[in-house]
């Protein structure tokens, strides 16, 4: 059930680089009309399952403020508005993790919450990861840095501890796609 739509009415309630939202009105072409629709624009973000030379999964661990927890997520972040997603990636996960990667494989992409944000998540493996520098962390970022073994890492993802829910998607993903699935 395809139909066409359009935007009727739209305006800017918050203007930040990293956060923009929008109240719109939009029209079905039978003439329902939806008002008000609240949405939240984001960039686009990239997260990978990164794996080093001797197949250790990395994870990062840090302080997430909406849930007041600490959990474990994937390296990962915003694409520059220059950037590919692999260019994205391989930039965070250098960033983050002071690692390198000698091949990057893209597991596809997807929406995090389609009813409210605007944006993908570009998913990929990382493999043959080898550390080169320090992180180069964010002025806002406290990520600790984490090896764990494969077996470890899906114990994780099966017990729900992975709680970020793209970065369990990229995790069941990158399984299928080594064959560990």
């Amino acid at each position: 059930m395809k139909m066409t739509v359009s935007t009727i009415s739209s305006f800017q309630l918050s203007d930040h680089p990293y956060f923009k939202a929008r109240r719109d009105a939009y029209q079905f072409e039978d003439g329902k009309i939806v008002d008000p629709y609240f949405l939240v624009e984001l960039p686009q973000s990239a997260t990978a399952m990164a794996l080093t030379e001797d197949n250790s999964i990395l994870l990062v661990e840090q302080y997430r403020h909406p849930i007041g927890e600490f959990i474990y997520e994937l390296p990962g972040g915003f694409i520059e508005h220059d950037e590919t997603p692999e260019i994205g990636i391989r930039r965070e996960l250098l960033e983050e993790t002071g690692y390198i990667f000698d091949e990057i494989v893209s597991l596809g992409k997807t929406a995090a919450n389609p009813g409210v944000l605007n944006n993908f998540t570009h998913l990929f493996l990382a493999k043959g990861g080898r550390r080169i520098q320090e992180q180069q962390l964010d002025q806002n970022e406290e990520i600790s840095l984490r090896l764990f073994s494969i077996d470890e890492v899906k114990h994780m993802l099966m017990q729900s501890e992975i709680k970020q829910s793209m970065h369990a998607l990229c995790l069941f993903y990158g399984f299928r796609k080594l064959g560990l699935l």
